[in-house]
């Protein structure tokens, strides 16, 4: 490709808005047009690294024995019903209506599009496994697009769909898909972990999500550099040290806290630490008021919390909706309440000797103790935070942040139970199929290579997803010399079958330069009227600070091996 002809080009300077570095490169490379908030236009450098990275993931798939489909984008809205989904999606879901006035969807996912597939297609347990992908443009209304690729409104997405005869067999083919994902970003450069996950509005049994560790990473990462343990913030556990009182307990007591209602202020006023105190937190889970009880110390993963109540809206309760049901905002605890739903954290029954909320205006109660104040279920709904212990080995927990880009879910059942998608064993018995759902967002994979692939002055493409293999860039295009050898390296290049951004522009040296490292092509070929008086050319590196002199016969040559080493 001869650079005269690119369509789109490089800017020099971009929007203050850009909020992450593979938004602002992408947009200074002219790799990506905004359209609207969370819509972008691909151009024609972004897409050849798409397809790319496509052929990759094709690859994988087809090597686990993937077989590709293509399925509408356009979806009755009866087909989430079924599943209730149209409501747990909620605003995120785009609707609309056809001239009929029938509610139709614009998938977001395909979980109920391929369950009726099968329910078609699968009848016996010779059918199975079935291994289905696709690599699809998906649709979801997000409340606030940010980051560039990072979070959009409509994006391409490779889903792959696997449908087993039982658990055993489910788990081996999620086990291998799995290993094809970490094929897949190793193959594109990318350095990526699995972590544990919550299974969100997909559901099922288990998941994990592939992160790529990176500063503008919008997920919080709890990890165990000791054995390994990893998990999204909004799944992960930890082990809590208790924090009561070593001493025998005391009576409960009933103490004045005229005007104290905060964790913080309640912690000075009765000169005690913040983790010898329990908070009181309202939320309205679809439509009931929820009290979440944790110690002081901690906060509420809710998450955590709407999983427990399987409820579809959660959300903070204001201070009328908590004095509407007779407590006290600021002053209350679960002592005594009755007559609402209460979720006891664990951390509750750590220890004794606490400060909690007398549910009276200007009070609170000390000297509180688990088993014997307050009684019930405990459950984990506490946030995992770095410091902590392990919950598997007791080490210190530490956090990052990273870049999703995949997400596997064991669905078991959830969807073929509810869809009525099932097969004949080999006793002629009726089983629902068993489900798996892989997802890897292609854009967003694109942009967290920039995101960990980069310097000051631009990208560093890995070779396997460049756009091009080399910039060819001679200087002083109107030196014959200079334009007759790029002229000969290029038809040289090309005709050995390497990808190469011939940079014919009748520009500056430095424009040109500053060109090549912006777009980060592997190498660098520059061709000068300096290097050609001793037949010479230059070749560099992206990622290396030296360049090698070479002869104008040798060059193709080498590129060529040089290329080889760095895939």
């Amino acid at each position: 490709m001869r650079y005269s002809k690119l369509f789109g080009k490089t800017l020099r300077q971009v929007s203050g808005e850009t909020e992450t570095v593979s938004h602002r490169l992408m947009i200074k490379a002219g790799m990506i047009h905004p359209l609207a908030a969370g819509l972008y236009t691909y151009m024609p450098l972004a897409q050849r690294s798409l397809h790319r990275i496509e052929r990759i993931i094709r690859e994988e798939m087809d090597r686990v024995g993937g077989q590709e489909i293509q399925m509408p984008a356009l979806q009755p809205l009866e087909l989430w019903q079924e599943t209730g989904r149209d409501e747990l999606m909620g605003e995120t879901l785009f609707r609309l209506q056809d001239r009929r006035e029938r509610t139709l969807v614009l998938g977001p996912t395909h979980e109920e599009v391929v369950t009726d597939l099968a329910r078609h297609f699968v009848r016996s347990y010779r059918d199975l496994p079935v291994l289905a992908y696709q690599i699809q443009i998906k649709f979801r209304d997000e409340p606030r697009p940010r980051g560039g690729l990072l979070r959009v409104r409509e994006f391409a997405m490779k889903d792959m769909y696997t449908f087993d005869a039982d658990d055993e067999a489910a788990s081996q083919t999620y086990k291998e898909v799995v290993e094809a994902y970490k094929r897949i970003y190793l193959r594109c450069g990318l350095e990526a972990m699995a972590v544990e996950a919550d299974s969100g509005a997909i559901g099922g049994k288990e998941s994990h999500e592939f992160m790529v560790i990176a500063p503008s990473g919008e997920n919080d990462v709890i990890f165990c550099p000791t054995c390994g343990y990893a998990a999204n913030a909004e799944r992960a556990e930890s082990r809590i040290a208790p924090a009561g009182l070593d001493e025998p307990s005391r009576p409960l007591d009933r103490k004045s806290t005229p005007g104290i209602k905060a964790i913080a202020d309640l912690a000075r006023f009765l000169d005690l630490p913040a983790s010898r105190t329990w908070k009181a937190v309202f939320y309205v889970a679809d439509t009931k008021l929820v009290l979440a009880a944790i110690r002081g110390d901690l906060d509420v993963n809710e998450v955590k919390l709407k999983n427990r109540l399987k409820s579809v809206n959660l959300r903070p309760a204001t201070d009328e909706e908590i004095r509407m049901a007779g407590l006290v905002p600021g002053f209350s605890s679960p002592i005594g309440v009755e007559g609402i739903t209460i979720l006891l954290d664990s951390s509750l029954a750590l220890g004794s000797g606490f400060a909690a909320g007398a549910n009276e205006e200007g009070y609170h109660y000390v000297n509180a103790e688990f088993g014997r104040d307050l009684t019930g279920e405990v459950v984990d709904i506490a946030l995992a935070q770095p410091g902590q212990s392990c919950v598997r080995c007791g080490a210190e927990l530490k956090s990052t942040r990273g870049i999703e880009v995949g997400h596997t879910f064991k669905l078991g059942t959830v969807y073929s139970a509810k869809m009525g998608a099932t097969y004949l064993d080999a006793d002629g018995n009726e089983r629902p199929l068993v489900m798996g759902c892989f997802g890897i967002g292609v854009g967003r994979l694109l942009a967290s290579a920039i995101e960990q692939h980069n310097d000051e002055k631009g990208i560093i493409w890995p070779a396997a997803i460049a756009p091009y293999q080399v910039y060819l860039c001679p200087l002083s295009m109107d030196n014959p010399a200079v334009s007759q050898a790029a002229d000969t390296m290029y038809e040289r290049l090309v005709a050995d079958a390497i990808e190469v951004l011939y940079d014919d522009r009748a520009e500056s040296p430095g424009v040109k330069m500053n060109d090549a490292d912006l777009l980060g092509m592997p190498l660098r070929v520059v061709i000068s009227p300096r290097s050609l008086q001793s037949g010479s050319i230059e070749i560099k590196p992206r990622r290396e600070k030296q360049h090698r002199m070479v002869t104008l016969e040798e060059g193709p040559g080498v590129v060529k091996a040089m290329l080889a080493t760095s895939e």
